[in-house]
């Protein structure tokens, strides 16, 4: 296989793909069920046909290319990530992925390879969870943990359900239990993915094998008091939520520091409520986001908020409430594919370093129940989220005939 020759086609479609942001110049933002996501769905679509692919969109957006294995009864093998971003990110988060398992797929058709398993490649839906706050939608509805209740619940910033947007960009909420799989029929999942962080980039270092991924709470805070004049009124009889709310927020950082695991939390949300320079706010909101491989920091870090705040609020007779965003426990990944992973890497003469990943990802979802690995490549300055957010062409290759020759030996056993 000749690694030029990849690199050429993933970086004409990665290219392409650019030009699908709501934001021209200022980065990559392609929010779930926007015209923007729905453009590069319908390429996404174009290439996998292209490919071979039995091409099918579910009830909940995702995009799955099937190259039908010669024993339907086996489980399939599936590759992926996701296809949205966050505002103003990077051009490779989740999309290369995407075409990294579609490329997979070109090199099966190029080589003649008829596999016994079932190769699914995958674009994912929301993983992001940046428009709506929550995470996860697309690997989460094919393992059947969503409903239309859910997607009733949550809204965007302008007060958009996912319920509604989903019926405007053109799917039934009503029908999105239709895109639960059968886990039975899905043996293992493999995402390949910028690492989004220093390690590989600082280290010289090609492949990124990941051994585990972060846990991850996300929640919404409000905290409640009065709106009162602030210049008539005296600090002893303010219901002041601003006062509480950073009392509270002041400790996160620390709670997560004491851990020195790599635990890390982070509010990055605040609002006050009315919002005037001279009125004490009534309500303050705020996000917080924890993050750990132990699940049990994660959990006290939630109960130091909840108990401090309580204390705070009620020392005013003011009150708080919390809104519970995404609560998914830290997974660790398949130790046969890692090992199969290093193997090909050794035998390719790639660097590579065993990790872990503190970033969340789909292959998080997906593998709290099936066997599951991560390739990381290298994030040139560890940049992610961000419009400058680079990976070479040439690395995300490596990282493709690594897959490639993992799911070869997959498909053998």
């Amino acid at each position: 296989m000749n690694i030029d020759e990849i690199v050429s086609r993933i970086s004409e479609d990665l290219e392409y793909i650019k030009q699908f942001t709501a934001t021209p110049g200022e980065g990559c933002t392609r929010l779930p069920f926007t015209p923007e996501a729905r453009s590069t769905v319908d390429y996404l679509k174009k290439i996998m046909t292209e490919a071979g692919l039995k091409v099918h969109e579910d009830e909940a957006g995702n995009v799955f290319g099937i190259l039908e294995g010669k024993d339907q009864e086996l489980p399939c093998i599936m590759m992926g990530s996701h296809y949205d971003s966050v505002v103003n990110g990077g051009d490779y988060d989740g999309i290369a992925g995407v075409i990294s398992a579609i490329e997979v797929a070109r090199l099966m058709k190029e080589n003649d390879v008829k596999p016994l398993h079932t190769f699914v490649a995958v674009g994912f839906c929301d993983e992001e969870g940046m428009r709506f706050g929550t995470g996860y939608f697309g690997s989460k509805a094919i393992l059947g943990q969503l409903d239309a209740e859910y997607c009733r619940h949550y809204t965007d910033k302008n007060g958009v359900s996912v319920y509604d947007a989903m019926i405007e960009y053109g799917l039934e909420p009503e029908k999105i239990k239709g895109a639960k799989w059968d886990i039975s029929k899905i043996g293992s999942f493999i995402e390949t993915h910028i690492e989004q962080g220093p390690v590989l980039d600082s280290c010289g270092i090609e492949i990124g094998l990941v051994e585990w991924i972060v846990g991850i709470q996300r929640y919404m805070f409000t905290v409640h008091g009065r709106s009162d004049h602030a210049g008539t009124t005296p600090m002893d009889m303010r219901k002041d939520a601003v006062d509480a709310a950073t009392k509270v927020i002041s400790k996160i950082p620390d709670w997560a520091r004491e851990k020195a695991d790599g635990t890390v939390a982070t509010v990055g949300y605040i609002k006050t409520i009315p919002g005037g320079m001279n009125i004490v706010a009534q309500d303050v909101e705020f996000t917080v986001d924890i993050r750990s491989k132990n699940n049990d920091h994660i959990i006290d870090i939630v109960n130091k908020i909840n108990q401090t705040l309580q204390k705070e609020a009620g020392a005013f007779d003011g009150s708080y409430e919390s809104d519970t965003k995404l609560v998914i426990t830290p997974v660790k990944l398949s130790d046969l594919m890692l090992d199969i992973s290093e193997k090909s890497c050794m035998e390719h003469g790639y660097s590579y370093k065993r990790m872990l990943s503190g970033a969340g990802h789909d292959a998080l979802a997906i593998g709290q129940i099936l066997p599951t690995v991560m390739l990381f490549v290298p994030s040139k300055d560890g940049r992610s989220h961000c419009p400058v957010e680079f990976s070479k062409y040439s690395d995300i290759g490596k990282s493709i005939l690594v897959a490639y020759d993992l799911i070869q030996n997959l498909d053998n056993q």
